[in-house]
């Protein structure tokens, strides 16, 4: 019963924790006039990946970077079709032009170069995403920083009058909420595995399923507070941010502490997580421009839970 009540813990934890960072990261907003879109594409994306770069890196270099794969793959499809599908549904999402034609675009490139990658399955090759690959990755990813810091010039908001006195305890929040997220998160998945290895279920479907979800749950409930206190850009900005993180930064730190092979089964899910990115952005531009709508959650729910069945299936 322990594993059942720290995941308990876990919850409340990264609950706590989301509110907390929700409001220290507006508070920086307002003090600096930095838009809240960049702050929830690097302070809120950069925080809420860390839980995968752990599984990630501790994966990698215990040999089982399939593990490591499938928690970013897994990730990544739930950023975007269960968390974005869940905020859709609760509130419609209206898009940034920037990120509609930047993030996500920066994205599907992001997963393009991994399904061309394992497409060597094909040719009957082995692919392997090696360390020059993940130097290529870490390069892409200083583009995207270098990208977001120029933006701040950009996204500059109506500076609001936050007294000087509360910079320490802006900061506490942030910090605080932070780690509560990230050592909730660590509960969830650490004893999600623990109760999965129980029941016998197999490393991957682990990976790409409980501790993807668990990895992703400080994302969940950092978007769904942001939503419910109508930061909508918060909660985007978190997830696009997040999902460039996990390819470019996880991925790529992953790639040059050992290489990835990567197996022939995960072909499907490449490809069915470019599908989802290519269905992100199809999904802007139907019904309201520059909005995902309740409909397009609704999609992209249900496409989540088909793709959990065939994943389950597939064992």
């Amino acid at each position: 019963m322990i594993e059942y009540l720290y995941l308990v813990i876990g919850l409340v934890l990264l609950v706590a924790g989301a509110n907390y960072l929700i409001k220290g990261s507006t508070n920086l907003a307002k003090r600096f006039g930095v838009s809240e879109l960049i702050v929830g594409l690097i302070v809120l994306a950069f925080g809420t990946s860390l839980p995968e770069l752990m599984v990630s890196v501790l994966s990698a270099l215990g040999g089982n970077t399939d593990i490591a794969l499938g928690n970013v793959i897994g990730s990544n499809i739930s950023n975007t079709l269960l968390i974005l599908g869940l905020c859709a549904v609760i509130f419609p999402l209206v898009v940034k032009k920037s990120i509609a034609w930047k993030e996500i675009p920066l994205g599907i490139l992001a997963v393009s170069s991994l399904v061309i990658l394992s497409g060597e399955i094909v040719f009957g090759f082995t692919p392997v995403f090696g360390r020059f690959d993940g130097i290529i990755f870490l390069s892409l990813f200083l583009v995207f920083l270098y990208y977001s810091y120029k933006s701040l010039k950009v996204h500059k908001v109506v500076t609001v009058d936050i007294k000087k006195n509360k910079d320490f305890l802006t900061a506490l929040m942030i910090l605080g909420g932070l780690a509560a997220v990230l050592f909730g998160g660590h509960l969830i998945v650490d004893n999600a595995v623990l109760i999965a290895n129980k029941v016998g279920i197999s490393q991957f479907l682990v990976s790409a399923t409980i501790i993807a979800i668990g990895s992703s749950l400080p994302e969940l409930v950092v978007s769904l507070v942001a939503i419910f206190k109508k930061k909508a850009n918060l909660a985007i900005g978190n997830i696009v941010g997040s999902n460039i993180f996990n390819i470019f930064y996880i991925l790529g730190i992953t790639a040059l502490i050992k290489p990835i092979t990567i197996p022939l089964f995960a072909f499907f899910d490449i490809t069915f997580l470019l599908i989802t990115s290519l269905l992100l952005f199809a999904s802007i531009f139907i019904g309201r421009k520059y909005a995902i709508g309740k409909s397009s959650g609704i999609i992209f729910l249900i496409l989540y839970l088909i793709y959990l069945m065939i994943i389950i299936a597939r064992g």
